[in-house]
């Protein structure tokens, strides 16, 4: 068996008002695989990497993963980078796909097999400039439909697209005082978080943790920018408040420090971008050594989502699966025209799917149609006109 084609698609997919970069690899025997990227936003970079690589993977043997990604991990000078491990994050997915249906099994028996019977989720309460009595109002709707644990993104301004002003004083404030009220009205039995989509200064992330008592976050999610993990150790030391940081790695390497020296407790890791299958399951091995759980970033669409569960399934270190269908987000389910074969959701949990490869299909005529449109990158200004992280 042979690759015959590497395929981008940028598809707009109107109900989640965003661009999906997928990747289509075909073979001389018919056999074919998804997969899906998670950069968003520079879906146009992602595409021109994807086209980079497939001009040598064509006439490669489809099953030699591993030594596809070496390839193309250390195929320039210029190793490695968010763009291009989003690009081989969408090939490595598309090539286990494509491989189980080949050998007819499920994607999680090429990685070891499976070890739960089901992938518990965690929720997010409605994104927006809410106040305390609305976000408890969520918390126990989600209680009340067995949601086991239950992420909060309180901040003064949240916008999926355009511009928006965010002061980080005053969300903080706002945001202590809404988890106090939250804790007191549900007890302590939820596990409830906080993201904040690291927009905070080591100063007002240590500050937002101060102002509660202990007990009230299970974890706090992103709260500062990565590239600098002396400044995680720095927050570290003034919290006990446990951290989910790892959305953003593009690689093992980026996962060293936050994992060898014990800065996050919960790892975000997103197949999307650190990787695909091949580099996911290595940080998976690492994180296990550390007694540190797995609590994959999933955000995108069935792919990256049908991706998360076969590697869930075959992780014995493992919390809780962000999906972004739960009744307080108003998402809706993923588009079935354009996603006619996806993965299944049975109230907080994803069903595993037993089919071979990921368990997904997509309408290639469809998504074809569905070109890329303009989307306008979020942007947040503080009130001084300045620019500030989204």
């Amino acid at each position: 068996m042979k690759i015959t084609a590497v395929k981008p698609y940028i598809v707009y997919v109107e109900s989640r008002h965003r661009n999906q970069m997928l990747v289509k690899i075909e073979t001389d025997e018919g056999v074919y695989g998804w997969g899906e990227s998670g950069l968003s936003v520079r879906e146009f970079a992602v595409s021109g990497a994807v086209r980079h690589y497939g001009e040598f993977l064509v006439g490669k043997n489809p099953f030699q993963i591993g030594r596809h990604w070496q390839e193309m991990y250390r195929s320039q000078y210029f190793e490695g980078g968010r763009v291009l491990t989003a690009a081989i994050s969408a090939i490595d997915i598309a090539l286990h796909d494509l491989k189980g249906k080949a050998l007819g099994v499920p994607v999680y028996e090429l990685l070891g097999g499976k070890q739960r019977d089901f992938i518990p989720c965690f929720a997010t309460t409605f994104i927006g400039n809410r106040d305390a009595d609305s976000i408890i109002a969520d918390v126990k709707l989600l209680m009340d439909t067995d949601w086991p644990a239950i992420r909060i993104v309180l901040a003064d301004s949240n916008p999926a697209h355009g511009e928006g002003v965010f002061e980080p004083r005053e969300s903080i404030a706002k945001t202590a005082e809404c988890m106090i009220a939250v804790r007191e009205a549900v007890g302590q039995a939820p596990v409830i978080g906080v993201e904040y989509h690291h927009r905070l200064s080591v100063a007002e992330a240590a500050s937002f943790c101060q102002r509660m008592p202990p007990g009230t976050m299970d974890f706090l999610e992103e709260p500062i920018r990565d590239e600098t993990p002396e400044a995680y150790e720095a927050l570290r030391k003034m919290t006990d408040v446990p951290f989910a940081i790892g959305e953003e790695f593009s690689s093992k390497w980026q996962f060293l420090p936050y994992i060898e020296r014990g800065i996050t407790n919960f790892a975000r890791i997103d197949i999307c971008n650190v990787g695909g299958f091949t580099e996911a399951m290595k940080v998976a091995g690492w994180a296990e050594a550390h007694y540190i759980d797995l609590m994959p970033h999933n955000p995108l669409g069935p792919i990256c989502a049908a991706a998360t569960i076969h590697m869930a399934a075959a992780v014995p270190n493992f919390s809780w699966m962000e999906v972004r269908l739960s009744p307080t987000e108003n998402l809706g389910v993923y588009e079935n025209d354009l996603f006619p074969v996806q993965p299944v959701a049975d109230g907080p949990n994803f069903i595993i799917s037993d089919a071979p490869g990921l368990g997904i299909d997509v309408n290639e005529e469809l998504a074809a149609s569905l070109s890329y449109q303009p989307s306008e990158p979020p942007h947040l200004r503080r009130r001084d006109g300045s620019f500030t992280n989204w």
